[in-house]
């Protein structure tokens, strides 16, 4: 990889382990060639919302941002969450089946999301007559919100998968499972972006640079353990491995045809729904076509 400016790009992503594990090489100078990174930490809603203010130079958003971005913002084709048997849970206090949620509440973590958008499609095809309000609670009061009886229901991501049962509650359905079942694609998480400003040429090698960081977190994974527990708000170290396992796969190497296909068979659904603006028809090409 050839050498690039020595300012530091402004790039932000969220403390979880896949996307230290992703990021860890770069952020410490061990990819040849690549530029140094000024890194912020962020939860993903927080740096949707900086794309939709065009601040930063790289972000890791959620796919369900994008057609709110993607005139300022293109769409990296590595270094973000795809994959499959890893979508966002619907928990509710007592075992129920997915219809006794009709015009239940509903608490999510935000509703500019993927989880977001995959529970509305399922939604639409499961719960008869539709939910009845939706509430935005931060992540960590959504589980004690629906043990405590506040909510009827929770949609959770990430680390939850493993711990929900802890609240004593249960698993009213699996949104990955119900997209993966009605399109047979993977499932889109979060994406990398990084400003069209920049130009094809860097674009191509931050693209380049993210490639590299994951092969070399995989070749050496115990090179990153130190950045991804530094920063992994106290999760026990083995449920930071099968956070890293399930969402650091060959979709955050590369999107591929089948990655690609997946986000825009979701944000067309969604946009059928109403729920984003449609895209337009080049919008995820990647290297981006001049302006």
């Amino acid at each position: 990889m050839e050498s690039m400016s020595t300012a530091p790009l402004q790039i932000a992503y969220s403390p979880c382990p896949n996307d230290t594990f992703v990021f860890d090489a770069w952020a410490h100078g061990r990819v040849p060639g690549a530029p140094p990174l000024d890194v912020t930490f962020a939860d993903i809603d927080v740096t949707n919302g900086m794309a939709e203010r065009g601040e930063g130079d790289v972000l890791k958003v959620s796919y369900a941002v994008l057609p709110w971005i993607l005139d300022e913002y293109a769409l990296l084709p590595c270094g973000g969450a795809l994959g499959r048997g890893c979508g966002p849970l619907v928990l509710t206090r007592d075992a129920v089946e997915p219809g006794a949620l009709k015009g239940g509440t509903v608490a999510v973590p935000s509703e500019r999301s993927t989880a977001y958008l995959l529970f509305r499609l399922w939604a639409a095809d499961e719960v008869p007559g539709g939910v009845g309000e939706v509430i935005v609670l931060p992540f960590h009061e959504i589980m004690p919100a629906v043990r405590d009886g506040r909510v009827d229901a929770g949609l959770v991501i990430h680390e939850a998968r493993f711990t929900y049962q802890e609240y004593g509650l249960h698993k009213a359905a699996d949104m990955g499972e119900h997209w993966e079942h009605t399109t047979g694609l993977p499932i889109p998480l979060g994406a990398i972006v990084a400003r069209r400003s920049l130009g094809t040429a860097t674009l191509t090698e931050l693209a380049e640079a993210a490639r590299t960081s994951v092969r070399m977190a995989w070749e050496d994974p115990e090179a990153s353990r130190p950045y991804v527990l530094e920063h992994a708000q106290e999760m026990d170290p083995a449920v930071a491995d099968q956070h890293i396992g399930l969402y650091v796969n060959e979709f955050t190497a590369d999107l591929g045809e089948n990655g690609v296909a997946a986000v825009r068979g979701l944000l067309t659904r969604a946009a059928a729904e109403g729920l984003v603006p449609p895209l337009r028809d080049e919008a995820l090409a990647f290297p981006p076509p001049p302006a």
